[in-house]
């Protein structure tokens, strides 16, 4: 891939150029679709209407937009004037939006929400909003040329998402594109006749890539799914829109294999390849969803701070539990508390060292220091087997302090998945009303078993598969467990919870 000097060039003008213009590049229930032709002229649109309503080039502007072909139009259109768009998820609350505004210093917003919360947002935001995407072929202004960036200029700001409860402002230059689409765009082979769809929203950093990085550069069509990703929602839009890939998080999957079990139609054979990523995908979910669906399945590991994934399982392997091996052009390695590296078997800290590595954060008073030793720490604890292949153990801030042993989390709930009736468990630490450390295993039952007889099996099981100190001291029963705007398990809710101190013992 030739080096350019803007992400239009990259993503859509080549693709135009080479005859392509006809082929289509995205698609929503909503809008319906646009060619490459199509959008690259509403870009231009977008840019023009940008110019004329004052935004200067190079300031950030606010998106917050659910996933549609509206929302692309927008990203393209500030990147055609030279603007960096900070996406957010409109299922944030107005006052977690408004934090977002003025940490990232907007310039201005693109609201595409109800017109009652915009009255209300735009006042508390304290910044103007853009004119209206212009979709169809109505004349307007139009910008003759894209903006050119520098390569290790600010082109996007991605807010992590508050998985740890204080999302971060990511800043990202066209350098990390490039290398995302040269690493894991490597691993996925997309052509121009692949139609990808992402539960992962575009403004979650593993969506941002499903959805527009990769199939866009690789001329291929992208389905933009609007509204919760919940099973039946995903599985409808399977069924309308045919995708060739699906990109999800390991909780949709364990949903559409429990649709399945459940007699539900849920039919993926249009899918060649599934991409799972965001949170831990256990194995046994991972073989569930192999042999339900009999598509190969990616599990990978990413985070903001690197754009995408840079660890990946081999589709063609059978899953073992690992996270599979460093993507092309990132080197992964593991390190204790002072950065040194430390050799195969051994625990640490995972640090990402390579071009898709962030320019930093907005806020650069982060600590403990994430950005460091040539790369960054991704925040997660593993090590790498004598094979070579990466495993994964939990999250730092997740490690458990039980009887003076450090134990990961996903070795307890390990032994809890495999108890008949156990539809879904999180392990995590909270302090007791005497400031000590205790373990709770908070579990969901399947819809068809009672939760005290599920509750009682787990204790059993607990007794028999791990040493005393491993064990939680407390089983809570929950209907769900609480998730990010994002579909990952929001730990440090479950850790904050103030009715902790009242739950049954083990």
């Amino acid at each position: 891939m030739s080096v350019v000097s803007n992400p239009i060039e990259l993503l859509l003008s080549r693709h135009v150029r080479a005859g392509r213009g006809d082929r289509i590049a995205c698609a929503d229930t909503e809008h319906g679709t646009l060619t490459y032709a199509e959008l690259e002229q509403a870009a231009a649109r977008c840019a023009g209407a940008l110019l004329a309503a004052g935004v200067e080039p190079g300031s950030r502007v606010l998106v917050v937009s659910d996933d549609s072909v509206a929302m692309m139009v927008t990203i393209f259109g500030l990147w055609w004037h030279g603007c960096v768009p900070v996406p957010v998820n409109p299922v944030l609350r107005d006052n977690e939006i408004a934090d977002i505004a003025a940490n990232s210093g907007v310039a201005a917003v693109r609201l595409n929400v109800a017109e009652q919360r915009a009255r209300t947002l735009v006042p508390l935001l304290g910044v103007p909003e853009t004119p209206e995407v212009v979709l169809g072929p109505a004349p307007g202004p139009v910008s003759a040329r894209p903006a050119d960036f520098a390569p290790d200029a600010e082109l996007l700001v991605q807010y992590t998402s508050g998985s740890t409860g204080h999302p971060r402002g990511v800043r990202h230059a066209l350098t990390g594109i490039r290398a995302v689409l040269d690493g894991f765009g490597s691993v996925l082979r997309l052509t121009p006749d692949d139609v990808v769809l992402s539960t992962a929203k575009l403004s979650f950093g593993y969506g941002f890539g499903n959805s527009l990085l990769f199939p866009l550069a690789a001329g291929a069509c992208a389905v933009l799914l609007s509204g919760p990703p919940d099973p039946y929602a995903v599985a409808a839009a399977v069924a309308r829109h045919r995708p060739t890939v699906l990109c999800a998080v390991p909780r949709a999957y364990a949903g559409l294999v429990e649709l399945a079990a459940a007699g539900k139609p849920v039919d993926l054979t249009s899918v060649r390849l599934a991409v799972s990523a965001g949170e831990h995908h256990p194995i046994d979910l991972a073989r569930r969803v192999i042999e339900t669906f009999g598509v190969p399945l990616i599990n990978g590991l990413g985070a903001t701070e690197i754009l995408h994934i840079v660890v990946a399982t081999d589709p063609a392997a059978a899953p073992n539990g690992s996270l599979g091996r460093s993507v092309p052009g990132m080197r992964i390695t593991i390190r204790d508390e002072s950065g040194a590296v430390l050799p195969d078997g051994r625990q640490g800290r995972l640090h990402v060292a390579g071009g898709s590595v962030a320019l930093g954060y907005l806020d650069r008073r982060a600590v403990p220091p994430t950005f460091a030793d040539g790369g960054v720490y991704t925040g997660d604890v593993g090590y790498r087997d004598t094979a070579g292949d990466l495993h994964y153990l939990c999250r730092a801030d997740d490690l458990l302090s039980m009887g003076g042993f450090k134990v990961a989390p996903q070795e307890v709930e390990a032994v809890i998945r495999a108890v008949p009736g156990v539809a879904d468990c999180a392990v995590v630490a909270r302090r007791d009303n005497d400031g000590l450390e205790q373990a709770i295993a908070h579990i969901v039952a399947a819809p068809e078993c009672e939760p005290e007889a599920v509750r009682k099996a787990i204790v059993a099981r607990l007794k028999l598969s791990l040493a005393p100190y491993k064990r939680p001291s407390r089983i809570e029963m929950h209907d769900v467990l609480a998730t990010t705007s994002v579909g990952k398990l929001a730990r440090f809710l479950l850790r904050s919870d103030p009715s902790m101190n009242r739950r049954e013992s083990v």
